[in-house]
């Protein structure tokens, strides 16, 4: 086994032009549009083609799907999506670079081999391994490897790169590393490219998918094309999309998809720190927005590491009551399947859509979600929903339901943890079966503790007022990790972000946002972005797979804060 250099230091391979690297992306996640990659391949130029599949829910669902079968553990859709790409991507000498291997990266560059040999193809294949940690008393364990992997495999010739659990941004950072001969000490233009990964990791949502402008966009959000990131060798970059698609590429666009899933200022990663208070974003014509100014820092010495355990079973029902005496009804159900099946593991909310004096009778009608979480899956499944079945005819006045009774599903629950970067054993299969460890990163900080800052009054705040939703002003992102949400809010004009930043503070959010309230919210400002960052802890309880939140994911919370009601600053305008 052959070793990189200390320095991480890459070949430039011979005859790569030194300009522009397009690197285009055609999956956010598993389950993304399926025609993505064709329309990627067929709309334009391209020199790297990325598919992000991983989230921590899918690394469970892969996870289940290794115990039915250890030969699995990938993303099998992206094999049916190669079938009809594969060889349109070496015809036009297009780089593949996939997450997709998931737990089993081996597994999948095997079975792309099998797929070009039946297709007539010769494809020159590499894959990193080397995230999987050793838990036994784990469902999954990944360490989130860097780029420099990728970078060996592309040095090596690789038409197609699989991985397991790299970091999302570094399906494109690793192309720049082998184009541009990036080492370890390369900070700045790391960083740079780390943020251009972050924007594009998740498809169309850079493009003007999930928009809270999305009336504004010249297609109305119908049908937004996919993103691609015009990487230069100082790490800056250009976002984009192929000529004629849908959506837009706007300063605002890319506003949304830079504060999606972040913390503080610093953006950590395997290879770099990268200083999200130092991104400039200007226009640069339409549909393409110039990312530049970013900063790097050394990468901390430990590895993130997500962990799935499979936490029990799980099952819901959801009641319909309508008219009077909600409340009522309400603690009725409840007590009649608190005695049925016993109190413990049950959770009871009451959702109050119902409106007084309705002329039908969804109007008329709030909804009870019951929902039990248990380590009996018997208890959990057809012992529970068949005693909320059984209440049809022995409850309150015009007794629902809107579930059939139905068996208990298992559930996962989500940890992160952390491990030396020196201690994983980060590893390129190259094409011709070669495996290069990858080095750790030779320099390592610790990134300054972020300092949250909540707001300083002043601004318009005395000035008069008008009311309004505050979504008339501002636009906003919000996302998962693990069991915390972030919530990112930018201002659409300097005028509003002067009000907004003095305005916007954790007190107000738990004003408005009553669930945030007893939670731990830190906030965050960014004004190179105009915007104000709050990371939630523990609104997601264990994560998405074991949350019962309507929201497990926390993707309509910033929606639901722009359609508050408040004091709006009379002299900004709508």
């Amino acid at each position: 086994m052959s070793e990189a250099g200390p320095d991480g230091a890459r070949p430039v391979t011979a005859g790569d032009p030194p300009g522009v690297l397009r690197v285009g992306n055609a999956s956010g996640f598993y389950g993304d549009r399926f025609a993505a990659w064709r329309e990627m391949l067929d709309g334009g130029e391209l020199d790297v083609l990325t598919g992000d599949y991983l989230a921590e829910l899918t690394m469970l669902i892969l996870g289940r799907d290794r115990l039915r079968d250890p030969s699995l553990g990938y993303a099998k859709t992206f094999l049916r999506q190669a079938e009809g790409c594969l060889g349109t991507a070496l015809d036009r000498g297009v780089k593949i670079v996939t997450n997709a291997g998931g737990l089993n990266p081996a597994g999948l560059a095997a079975a792309i081999g099998a797929l070009a040999d039946r297709l007539g193809l010769t494809v020159r294949i590499g894959y990193v391994e080397g995230d999987a940690l050793d838990r036994p008393d784990a469902l999954t364990a990944n360490a989130y490897l860097g780029a420099f992997g990728i970078a060996a495999c592309l040095d090596a010739g690789a038409d197609v790169v699989v991985t397991g659990r790299v970091t999302d941004a570094s399906l494109a950072v690793g192309p720049a590393i082998a184009r541009f001969g990036w080492g370890r000490d390369d900070l700045d233009a790391l960083a740079g490219a780390t943020v251009a990964g972050h924007l594009i990791e998740c498809g169309a949502q850079v493009t003007g998918g999930n928009f809270s402008f999305f009336t504004e966009l010249p297609d109305g959000g119908h049908r937004p094309g996919f993103p691609i990131a015009e990487l230069h060798p100082d790490g800056s970059s250009v976002l984009t999309k192929h000529p004629g698609t849908g959506g837009a590429v706007t300063v605002e666009t890319v506003t949304a998809q830079l504060l999606y899933e972040v913390g503080g200022p610093d953006y950590l990663g395997p290879d770099v720190v990268a200083r999200l208070d130092t991104v400039e974003l200007t226009a640069d014509g339409p549909d393409r927005v110039r990312v530049s100014g970013v900063r790097g820092a050394p990468p901390p010495d430990t590895l993130k590491v997500g962990v799935n355990n499979l936490g029990g079973f799980r099952n819901s029902m959801t009641f319909v009551l309508c008219g009077l005496d909600i409340p009522a009804k309400a603690a009725l159900v409840r007590g009649q399947l608190e005695a049925a099946v016993g109190p413990a593991g049950l959770e009871f909310t009451l959702a109050r859509t119902d409106h007084p004096d309705a002329a039908d009778t969804e109007a008329a009608s709030a909804l009870l979600h019951v929902h039990l979480r248990d380590g009996d899956k018997a208890r959990a499944g057809r012992a529970f929903s068949a005693a909320a079945v059984e209440l049809a005819l022995a409850s309150y006045p015009g007794c629902t339901l809107t579930t059939l009774p139905g068996d208990a599903t298992p559930y996962g629950v989500f940890t992160a943890d952390a491990v030396p970067q020196g201690a994983v054993g980060h590893v390129a299969v190259l094409p011709s079966g070669e495996r290069v460890t990858i080095a750790p990163p030779p320099v390592t900080g610790l990134p300054a503790a972020p300092v949250p800052r909540n707001a300083l009054t002043g601004g318009l705040s005395s000035h008069p007022t008008r009311r309004g939703p505050l979504g008339e002003l501002v636009g906003a992102r919000s996302g998962d990790k693990g069991g915390d949400a972030n919530l990112g809010v930018w201002a659409r004009t300097d005028q509003t972000w002067a009000w907004l930043r003095g305005w916007l503070t954790v007190e107000r959010l738990a004003e408005l946002l009553p669930e945030t309230a007893p939670l731990t919210v830190e906030r965050y400002e960014l004004p190179n972005l105009r915007a104000v960052n709050f990371v939630i802890r523990g609104l997601l309880g264990q994560g998405v797979a074991a949350s019962t939140r309507f929201d497990p994911q926390a993707k309509a919370l910033g929606e639901l804060l722009r359609s508050r009601v408040v004091d709006l600053p009379a002299e900004v305008p709508a």
